[in-house]
């Protein structure tokens, strides 16, 4: 008995205990089994890619180090690419990535990382991607294999920045730039908003400006509330114009009021800068924000609004002038630039047949003198005077040199000449040395941006004035300068003697700052005193805007007819592959009326013109009106089609443009290309032969210029035409650079 008792107590425990290891491994494994789906979807997180499309620019991505996918199909020259292992910012991301070789068309991961801006990028031709050159961009980033670094976190959605500002509308502003009361001033706007015609104070203060006073939150809050409800108890109230707070023509109520909302208008302007400010709750900020110098304190833009404050004709002029849907920026400033204010009359237009961009560089050092300083003023109102400046014809902007440049006023400041000579009257002397160099490169990189009045069809001049000789090297700046587009003009006045010219830093400085033109672009006046001798000079060779090319780059400076064989060996296919390749050149080139202008003839038996070099004036035009191209089909006659592209396209060249010829055929002529090519060379055309599969290479050689070699081209395949690209591109700069050009 006693030993079936203790056998049933072995059982019962033996049950007891298999019980606890079946539950305890049910839980062990359950925990396993959650640890690994724990572990699965942490590994699915961290290997989370975000995907990309072909057009997005690194600029678009807030984010500065991220991995991401691209699609295939990335390599088209729609997605531009700027730079070579470094890109600008606002390249393909997806299109460098496959320029610098990480991946291939079909797409893939990659690593982006943002770098510093550059001072220059160059352009290069690398896995079918042809990237462009670049001076200088802001920022800037570098691609390499999609790998993640150890101990580096990833985003998994990327952050892409808008490109839209978002507007201040009627009476109320941005969070961002609101403040918080003691007193509630929620109700504030909306009390704002119920008046029919609010009140608002102008802000023409007469100097000088009295400093700012601190007054209490809860003050400004009732102050305010109070005068927004008189102006709505009494909405036939005139504006009044606050020339004084101590004024005894203003009511003490408004005087207080007037204070502190002109204060807090001045602040809220300096603070927003181009955001559109309308109505008057604005007026309801309860801080003294401090008041930055923006120049919107200056008396002469109301100086037309000076009349007696009774006459019904100057209060209904101020009313529409300030009315609550217009925006307290549209005065004539902006935010950094127009400091020196605009006058309230139309503007000219200005001479149309002299529609360039200019800009004077004056000396300011100090040897120059206060006297002569003066006369380079009178010479400047002078040719300001005699260009008759517009919106239609030249614009003028000055730059005064000394130790540092700085802009005196830009291109967009003033639209008419009467302005502009009064605006030169009040320039102050800077003094210091005469840094020319450093001058040139200042405009290079600041001065004819689009934001400062570029108007980009316009030429842009550069004129420097130098007395002396300059204390700094200018060869260099000048290039770069040139290389952008800037036409560079010196007028020295009283140059170093015998003995002062060892004290020249830059021997032939003149020579070396301006395009080889035997003196069209320098002119030296042997004293102050005659200065006003070369203004109509001057002003002649600036608006000869058929001379202004000669300073431009080897990209805009050419008439570049290209001669399409369009025989039916060729093919629909391979037809449009040609196209592509026009296209794929014609893109390099800087495309208006004043830089290089592209024609096309379509060529079999017969020839038709495409389009000429007049008919379009930008590059998305051309490259448009390349891919409208009709594939003709038939013959093969190419020495008819060099006489015909000569006839219908580069008779009409402007003379001082290069006339380039880029014929493409894909077999033999079936007439004779010797003599039309001939009389094409001596006409002044520059030919470029591409042959494909059957072309002949006897008859490549003879449509060529001088030296073969570096103007014939043959491949055996359509596909592979994109490799001549940049050895064209190439060509033609070297061949522009190496000929002295008039």
């Amino acid at each position: 008995m006693s030993f079936l008792l203790k056998s049933q107590g072995s059982s019962s425990l033996i049950m007891k205990t298999t019980r606890i290891i079946t539950i305890a491994s049910a839980l062990l494994l359950t925990c396993i089994n959650a640890t690994k789906e724990a572990t699965k979807k942490n590994k699915k997180s961290k290997l989370y890619v975000p995907q990309i499309d072909c057009d997005i620019k690194a600029a678009k991505i807030i984010n500065p180090e991220f991995i991401a996918k691209c699609p295939a199909g990335c390599q088209d020259v729609k997605y531009r690419v700027y730079g070579t292992d470094i890109y600008a910012s606002f390249s393909s991301i997806c299109g460098a990535a496959i320029h610098s070789g990480t991946i291939d068309k079909s797409g893939g991961k990659i690593l982006v990382q943002k770098v510093a801006g550059q001072s220059g990028y160059r352009g290069s031709f690398s896995n079918g991607i042809r990237s462009l050159s670049l001076p200088r961009w802001r920022e800037s980033f570098i691609v390499s294999e999609g790998k993640p670094k150890k101990g580096v976190q990833y985003p998994s959605t990327l952050e892409y920045s808008s490109s839209k500002s978002t507007p201040v509308k009627g009476g109320s502003l941005r969070k961002d730039y609101q403040t918080t009361a003691a007193a509630p001033l929620a109700t504030t706007p909306q009390i704002a908003m119920t008046t029919p015609k609010p009140l608002i104070m102008t802000t023409a203060f007469v100097s000088p400006t009295p400093k700012p006073t601190t007054i209490p939150a809860t003050v400004t809050t009732t102050v305010t509330t109070k005068m927004t409800t008189m102006a709505a108890a009494k909405p036939q109230i005139g504006v009044h114009k606050v020339r004084d707070i101590g004024s005894s023509n203003v009511h003490p109520a408004y005087s207080s009021v007037a204070a502190v909302a002109s204060r807090q208008v001045q602040a809220v302007q300096g603070r927003t800068q181009n955001q559109a400010l309308r109505g008057t709750s604005s007026y309801a900020s309860n801080r003294n924000i401090p008041r930055p110098n923006t120049g919107l304190q200056r008396q002469e833009p109301i100086a037309a609004f000076r009349k007696p404050p009774n006459n019904p004709t100057n209060l209904a002029m101020e009313r529409d002038l300030w009315k609550p849907a217009s925006s307290l920026l549209d005065t004539g400033f902006s935010s950094k630039e127009d400091l020196v204010p605009k006058t309230l009359e139309p503007a000219s237009h200005g001479n149309p047949n002299c529609k360039v961009d200019v800009c004077f560089l004056i000396d300011g050092s100090w040897s120059i003198g206060k006297r002569r300083f003066q006369i380079q003023k009178h010479f400047l109102k002078d040719v300001a005077q005699s260009l008759d400046v517009g919106v239609a014809g030249p614009l003028m902007g000055i730059i005064q040199y000394g130790d540092d440049p700085s802009t005196e006023f830009n291109l967009k400041t003033y639209s008419n000449s009467k302005d502009l000579k009064n605006a030169i009257e009040k320039i102050l002397q800077k003094g210091g040395l005469s840094n020319v160099g450093k001058a040139l490169s200042f405009v290079n990189k600041n001065f004819f941006e689009d934001s400062n009045g570029n108007r980009g069809a316009a030429p842009n001049v550069a004129i420097v004035l130098v007395d002396g000789w300059p204390t700094d090297k200018v060869e260099e700046a000048s290039r770069l300068a040139r290389e952008s587009g800037i036409n560079i003009f010196f007028v020295t006045i009283e140059g170093p003697d015998e003995n002062e010219k060892q004290n020249v830093v830059e021997a032939n400085f003149v020579d070396k700052a301006v395009c080889r033109t035997n003196g069209y672009y320098s002119i030296n006046v042997p004293s102050w005193f005659s200065l006003h001798k070369v203004v109509q000079p001057l002003v002649k060779r600036i608006c000869d805007s058929d001379h202004l090319a000669c300073s431009k780059t080897c990209l805009n400076s050419a008439d570049i007819g290209f001669v399409i064989d369009g025989s039916s060996s060729v093919g629909t296919g391979n037809f449009r592959t040609v196209l592509q390749f026009v296209a794929n050149i014609s893109k390099e080139f800087e495309i208006s009326d004043t830089d290089t202008r592209i024609g096309a003839v379509q060529y079999t038996y017969e020839q038709r013109l495409e389009f000429g070099f007049e008919k379009h004036s930008t590059k998305q035009d051309v490259l448009n009106a390349i891919k409208r191209i009709n594939y003709w089909s038939g013959g093969t006659s190419t020495g008819a089609a060099i006489n015909y592209a000569f006839e219908q396209l580069f008779s009409k060249s402007k003379p001082n443009k290069r006339k380039i010829m880029i014929l493409i055929t894909d077999g033999r002529s079936y007439d004779d290309v010797q003599g039309p090519a001939t009389a094409a060379h001596q006409n002044g055309v520059i030919t470029y032969s591409v042959g494909i599969a059957w072309a002949a290479q006897d008859e490549l050689e003879a449509i060529a210029t001088d030296p073969d070699k570096e103007h014939s081209f043959f491949v055996d395949e359509f596909d592979s035409l994109y490799r001549f690209v940049p050895r064209i591109i190439q060509n033609i700069c070297t061949e522009f650079n190496s000929q002295p050009r008039n």
